[in-house]
């Protein structure tokens, strides 16, 4: 069954009822010349168009069009006292950040590409310290939406009973929206849908959070298990699952096509990851995406990463108009619980 048979499935509101190292290394994808080079797509229309009442018919359009939404992005900051990157905790000790991605340099992206909000996705480097999404939610709100990390290798253990605990407060009192899972850590110990986890999610469930998880090819079965016990949390494929574009259905993306069946799982549409070319735009990962879109549907495929914008905005041949307001913005603003204009 595809999305077009059940295209009136919505986002999961209502919460349900109470019921050995790594083997991969956090990098990012492109330095930030690689990224400044692609901005380069549409950063001319960005720039040529300054002044004050170019100023003011960007609000006016901001306001009148669906939101645009960047589904990912990390944040952290080098030099600030207040928010230390202690390799002790980190999750990627061995990749230590030169420069800063903070919440103002976001914010002038945001400018740049006319993104309305961006979902701040907890970097390694701090580890468990959510402090520094918290600080960007609650310094821009509106702006941002951030999921923490608490669960996981390097992280508390997912045996950890206080970790239902954690969430509530990381939730209530820090204002984040739910977690990032990352079993790709841990490739050879299968915690994800351990017994151990169900009170995690029973009060992800009860808090209406969403968890981003992100996952090898081999895992992806896990996220069907806990899909399906815990209805009411809303699960984001991240990175489209690291899949091997390379390899056959059955070693990854069929069943990460399987997951479609459940209306509480989403896709995120990174592009760069799974390409062997990692030329923008990318194009060995579009009979992929397409296959993606065949089965979830816009209303549940959410895109990240700046420098993907132009790619998913203009040149995507089977994406209509409406679809694009969808993933563009219109499902992630719902499933983060940005606030309504």
């Amino acid at each position: 069954m595809n999305w077009r048979e059940t295209r009136d499935t919505a986002i999961v509101t209502k919460a349900a009822p109470a019921a050995s190292g790594p083997s991969v290394m956090y990098t990012k994808s492109h330095s930030r010349n690689e990224m400044e080079k692609l901005a380069k797509m549409t950063r001319r229309e960005a720039l040529a168009s300054t002044g004050v009442g170019a100023l003011a018919q960007k609000a006016a359009d901001a306001q009148s069009r669906p939101p645009i939404v960047n589904g990912a992005e990390h944040a952290w900051v080098i030099n600030d006292t207040r928010f230390p990157i202690d390799l002790q905790l980190a999750v990627c000790p061995k990749t230590v950040p030169r420069y800063d991605y903070s919440a103002e340099y976001l914010l002038s992206e945001m400018q740049t590409w006319r993104v309305d909000h961006v979902v701040i996705s907890h970097v390694c480097y701090y580890g468990r310290d959510n402090s520094y999404p918290r600080h960007c939610v609650k310094t821009y709100p509106g702006k941002f939406a951030a999921i923490g990390l608490l669960v996981g290798y390097r992280l508390y253990s997912p045996h950890d009973k206080e970790n239902a605990g954690r969430l509530e407060r990381l939730m209530k009192e820090d204002g984040l929206v739910g977690l990032r899972l990352s079993p790709i850590y841990d490739r050879d110990v299968v915690w994800l849908n351990d017994p151990a986890c169900y009170p995690l999610w029973k009060k992800a469930e009860q808090l209406g959070g969403v968890f981003n998880i992100f996952l090898a090819p081999h895992q992806v079965r896990q996220i069907g298990d806990m899909a399906q016990r815990f209805p009411g949390v809303n699960i984001v494929v991240d990175h489209m699952a690291m899949i091997d574009i390379a390899a056959p259905d059955r070693d990854g993306f069929g069943p990460l096509l399987d997951l479609a069946r459940y209306p509480n799982v989403y896709v995120r549409t990174s592009l760069h990851n799974p390409s062997k070319t990692r030329q923008p735009p990318f194009r060995d990962v579009w009979p992929f995406l397409h296959r993606l879109y065949d089965r979830y549907g816009p209303r549940r495929m959410v895109w990240a990463n700046f420098f993907e914008l132009t790619v998913m905005k203009e040149l995507i041949p089977f994406f209509t108009a409406e679809d694009k307001e969808w993933i563009l913005g219109k499902t992630a603003h719902r499933l983060y619980k940005f606030p309504s204009a």
